[in-house]
């Protein structure tokens, strides 16, 4: 039987003098052991994004630069890193269209804060200096080491795709959610507050968002994230 199809967002960087498209592989593995098929996607015009989602049965949305603060109302912060602006608006447009077409859809790190911005949301736009907290969230060089905890609501779909009401996770952001767009619910944060996860309310639309990389952590012992990734493929057949 043919492996449902899915796309995976990508970056463009310089790399020895010629713009290549990147995606970390962890996430193109983490979706094979899941029995689906990648396919990258690179940061397209928005309307050109139509045949790609007449081919494809889900969307993971993945990691990667700050978003432009200009996408959601305010100026730019002293931290805040150099946007990609083809990626920020092919991507905001990929989440609009993913509703539109109740696409399936796993957002991961950046994700989770693409599909709040998408929707209306806002965004921290440096944890360290603009939130109270004595953890340390941007920890990129451990992306394979949990590093601090996670609390879920039992009412949600993190809940039934982990199994766990607490777990740890890995961090590599130094950005996080703000306000909290229409439609999408927090189900998950960090002992600081930080929100950590969310997903749309309603039942028409499969969205699961978290702040954390779970691609990364597909090998370790316990089964929640995996899990993360069995819980979207088996909707994605569905």
């Amino acid at each position: 039987m043919t492996a449902p199809l899915v796309a995976l967002t990508s970056t463009t960087k310089d790399i020895g003098g010629m713009m290549r498209v990147r995606l970390n592989e962890a996430y193109v593995n983490a979706v094979r052991a899941a029995g689906l098929t990648p396919l990258i996607l690179p940061p397209i015009e928005p309307d050109e994004l139509g045949p790609v989602l007449d081919a494809v049965q889900g969307i993971v949305l993945t990691g990667g630069e700050d978003i432009d603060p200009s996408e959601y109302g305010v100026e730019t912060g002293p931290r805040t890193d150099t946007p990609h602006r083809q990626r920020d608006k092919c991507e905001l447009a990929l989440v609009h269209l993913a509703h539109e077409r109740r696409i399936p859809t796993l957002a991961i790190c950046r994700g989770i804060q693409v599909v709040n911005v998408a929707l209306g949301g806002t965004l921290v736009q440096d944890i360290a200096s603009e939130c109270p907290t004595t953890i340390d969230h941007d920890q990129s060089k451990e992306r394979e080491s949990r590093v601090h905890d996670v609390t879920i609501d039992e009412k949600s779909m993190l809940f039934d795709a982990v199994g766990a009401r607490h777990i740890s996770v890995n961090s590599s952001h130094h950005q996080s959610v703000a306000r909290v767009a229409d439609g999408l619910r927090v189900t998950a944060r960090a002992p600081d507050n930080i929100i950590e996860a969310a997903e749309w309310r309603g039942d028409d639309w499969w969205l699961l968002a978290v702040q954390w990389h779970p691609e990364e952590l597909v090998r370790d012992s316990r089964d929640w994230d995996r899990g993360l990734f069995k819980a979207f493929a088996n909707r994605v057949r569905a």
